[in-house]
């Protein structure tokens, strides 16, 4: 006979905190929002510590790269996505690890006999305005000189001048050679008021660049999430089906962490995928797991090897796995237990590894609710897919602008292999749907509102640290009344003006 839970998995929305006491020093600029990304021993310290507690759903119309330099920059990870070619995917890595960098490998580069046309469709490709002009148009090509946005106009000029007739020559530019330091070359921008320092060899020939913009940027966002060569730290999805060709590509691209896309991960697949990362790079690649929703799950793929754990099956606000299906599990009660799982396997190994809730947030305060439930950090699909730097189109409906968000399991998306069970390679039903979400603007405004609603909650409780806040925190379950309660309720509310929309 089938084994029977007779108590009712419960959502975010069904709980509430209880404020604890406050001391004076509870105010949210001391609130530190660091939490570990992967696992580690008692005493040593996690391979990877993000600066706040937020990951970007492994979904197409969520994490390019565009949107892994924006969230990298707030101190997040997004997880760029695994339904492309490798080629693609690999080339996204790529593009969002190199786009900031102390030492930045040059994308913009020309010969000196093309042309202003061809400065103008390069421009367009890469996104930046600075080209070096090389002896062979490569990155690594001995430097005649460099064209920035100054050099020429599009107005005023016959589209086929070439480019060695209005770049800036090379004795004219100011260079370092290889071997310069980080501080010596913007020491060297700063002192001459450049915009960018070409960094060359020996023999003239271009190493990398240097830009004053990396430098401005890092002191305006000091939350950064930097790897050691000071480039952003961008994770990668992968499913069970191709990791032996996806994995080497990803990890050649310069992924920092690799996560499993599934929707259900309590499978051998997920066994054979870790195994195999496990037997060709040890620990050295970090990879996450999952998704799971109760105690045996969690247990399963930290015995495997995770380096986190997923939880959340059916909670996503454009997923239908349990009405098309009949499993999953209420977010909360799920999170609480494999947090609990979590916690027992650190008191008996030694080993930390961290609980990532994927699913089910709605509001800001699901966050904190997350958080204080045991989660070290949540995954975020429509939340990132309404921002400027999300993949998808942003349309107009009825004079409002949306974002089109659909499902990995999709018919859009076609995912096959995220709910992959070894049969046919194809998708049989949908899991997933098609769908807009509001346009809300740009990453950077919203994150930095939403996390300021997590620190004054965590106040509220008594607590600075995310460790704190799960030691502190008291949660009660509330009645369906209750939330109603809890809202605007016997009052007429005045219609909110356009501007607030």
């Amino acid at each position: 006979m089938a084994t029977f839970i007779n108590e009712p998995s419960h959502t975010f929305n069904e709980y509430l905190l209880i404020p604890g006491y406050s001391s004076s020093e509870c105010v949210p600029a001391n609130v530190s929002l660091k939490t570990p990304l992967v696992k580690y021993k008692k005493g040593e310290t996690p391979a990877i510590t993000m600066n706040i507690p937020m990951v970007s759903a492994i979904m197409q119309s969520v994490s390019g790269d565009r949107l892994a330099v924006a969230l990298a920059v707030e101190g997040g990870v997004a997880f760029i996505y695994g339904s492309q070619s490798i080629e693609d995917e690999a080339a996204m890595v790529s593009r969002a690890k190199n786009y900031k960098a102390g030492f930045v490998n040059s994308d913009s580069n020309i010969r000196p006999d093309a042309t202003m046309a061809d400065v103008v469709a390069l421009k367009e490709k890469t996104g930046h305005s600075t080209v070096a002009v090389t002896d062979d148009g490569t990155a690594n090509g001995k430097l005649l000189g460099i064209v920035t946005s100054r050099d020429y106009r599009v107005s005023r000029m016959d589209p086929a001048t070439k480019v060695s007739e209005f770049m800036t020559p090379f004795d004219k530019l100011i260079v370092a050679e290889e071997g310069t330091t980080l501080k010596e070359a913007n020491d060297i921008i700063w002192d001459h008021k450049l915009n960018s320092l070409p960094i060359i060899s020996k023999e003239g020939k271009l190493c990398c660049m240097v830009f004053r913009k990396d430098y401005d940027s890092h002191k305006q966002n000091p939350n950064e999430l930097l790897d050691a060569s000071k480039r952003y730290v961008v994770g990668a999805g992968i499913n069970t089906r191709d990791y032996a060709e996806r994995v080497p590509a990803l990890v050649e691209a310069g992924a920092d962490v690799l996560c499993i896309d599934s929707s259900e991960g309590f499978s051998e697949w997920q066994k054979l995928t870790l195994e195999w990362i496990r037997a060709k790079y040890g620990d050295s690649v970090k990879v996450g797991a999952g998704n799971v929703v109760d105690a045996a799950g969690f247990r399963f793929l930290a015995d495997c090897g995770a380096d986190f754990i997923k939880v959340g099956i059916g909670g996503g606000s454009i997923c239908i796995t349990r009405e098309t299906k009949g499993i999953g599990r209420g977010q909360a009660t799920a999170l609480i237990e494999v947090c609990k799982a979590r916690d027992e396997y650190f008191k008996e190994t030694g080993v930390y590894i961290p609980v990532c809730s994927d699913g089910g947030i709605v509001y800001d305060h699901h966050i904190t609710l997350s958080l204080a439930m045991g989660a070290d950090f949540v995954m975020l699909g429509r939340y990132f897919a309404r921002f400027d730097e999300s993949p998808s189109n942003k349309v107009s409906i009825g004079g409002t602008y949306y974002k089109e968000y659909w499902g990995e399991g999709s018919a859009r998306a076609r995912n096959w292999q995220r709910y992959d069970l070894g049969g046919d390679k194809k998708l049989s039903f949908e899991e997933g749907v098609d769908s807009y979400v509001p346009y809300a603007g740009s990453l950077k405004d919203n994150v930095a509102m939403s996390l300021a609603k997590v620190r004054s909650t965590m106040c509220n409780c008594g607590a600075l640290t995310i460790p704190e806040l799960q030691e502190k925190a008291v949660l009660t379950l509330v009645s369906a009344t209750s939330i109603v309660e809890g809202g605007a309720h016997d009052v007429i509310q005045k219609e909110k003006s356009s501007a607030v929309k």
